[in-house]
């Protein structure tokens, strides 16, 4: 706040919202705390590039009036959003009961005997949308590179749980596909046991044939089913 001269003017920094092809504005206040009528205008460095509104006036004493600024749509932006536009407001003691319309250039024409007083406003731009701060190293000196590994190393964690998770199941049909090769295996075995055990008796039975010289007996049929069964059963289970 400015509170020298004729006008006190707040604030004393003009703040425009900066964002890209969109207008912005901010406003001043004027207040005039003298028993005189005050004219004032507003100059700026980059008239093309603002609207002030209005940009001339009369504040009677006592009053307060309010100035708006508008900054024209900009496509591009100032390196480190940095700007060096300038504003300048210019006051001086008008005569009694004056009006906008007693307000000419010559008025603020600085002569001997006459004050003009002149306050000059710099321009600061807000950025709308402020980039996102870097990742900085933390106290123990993680860089964002090994955060970055850090977050990797227990994503493939939880992919390895979730990766036994599906395989206990797998290990759990293995086994039984196990006992029953074991089983399997063991009734394998016990039939050719029995196979060479049918083999011997029927080994016995040919020599009682060669020596009586006789047919067939239906003992030794049967032993031949129980072997061609026993076979079969072989195949099919192995």
């Amino acid at each position: 706040m400015s509170g020298e001269g004729l006008l006190e003017i707040q604030p004393i920094e003009l703040k425009f919202p900066f964002e890209l092809k969109k207008q912005s504005s901010c406003s001043m206040q004027l207040t005039n705390k003298t028993d005189q009528f005050v004219a004032f205008k507003v100059k700026t460095t980059n008239p093309k590039k603002y609207c002030v509104r209005p940009n001339t006036g009369i504040v009677l004493p006592g009053s307060v009036c309010d100035v708006t600024v508008t900054m024209q749509a900009q496509k591009d932006a100032p390196p480190d959003m940095q700007c060096k536009d300038k504003f300048l407001l210019q006051s001086v003691v008008a005569e009694y009961g004056a009006t906008v319309k007693d307000i000419t250039p010559e008025l603020f024409n600085k002569e001997p005997g006459k004050v003009v007083d002149e306050f000059k406003l710099r321009v600061v731009y807000i950025p709308v949308n402020p980039p996102s701060p870097v990742p900085e190293e933390s106290e123990e000196g993680t860089s964002p590179r090994s955060s970055t590994l850090e977050n990797g190393a227990q994503s493939l964690s939880m992919f390895d749980s979730v990766s036994r998770s599906y395989e206990e199941p797998l290990k759990e049909k293995s086994s039984e596909e196990l006992t029953v090769i074991s089983r399997l295996t063991e009734e394998k075995t016990y039939a050719i046991q029995q196979n060479q055990k049918l083999r011997q008796e029927l080994e016995l039975l040919r020599k009682e044939r060669s020596k009586h010289h006789g047919g067939f007996s239906f003992t030794f049929l049967v032993l031949v089913g129980l072997l061609g069964v026993l076979i079969g059963y072989i195949i099919k289970k192995t």
